[in-house]
């Protein structure tokens, strides 16, 4: 079973790196400067650092949109009391369910 997860993994980790479209961008000097210093120093390739930053980043932002719907969410009266009863009804399952054991 393991042997097919990891095979499956790889399998995805192969599809994502070889589907990619070629990108090109202007970036300060001293930017530029750093990442070179960086790829050195971490014997990886350029494109790598900055894939993975690139991605960090665009993780961050959807993170950040999650919280402020949920700031939004919470200065909504009628988000809170679905959400507060939904709370109820959760708390009563987990009552039964400790009663079970």
């Amino acid at each position: 079973m393991d042997y097919i997860n990891i095979k499956y993994k790889y399998y995805l980790y192969l599809l994502k790196n070889l589907i990619m479209t070629t990108f090109t961008s202007s970036l300060p000097d001293d930017l530029l400067k750093d990442l070179a210093k960086t790829a050195k120093e971490l014997k990886m390739p350029k494109n790598k650092i900055i894939e993975k930053a690139l991605e960090l980043y665009l993780d961050e932002i959807q993170k950040a949109k999650y919280a402020k719907s949920y700031k939004r969410a919470a200065k909504d009266k009628d988000m809170m009391a679905m959400a507060e009863e939904g709370m109820g009804d959760y708390y009563k399952m987990l009552i039964e369910f400790d009663e079970e054991d």
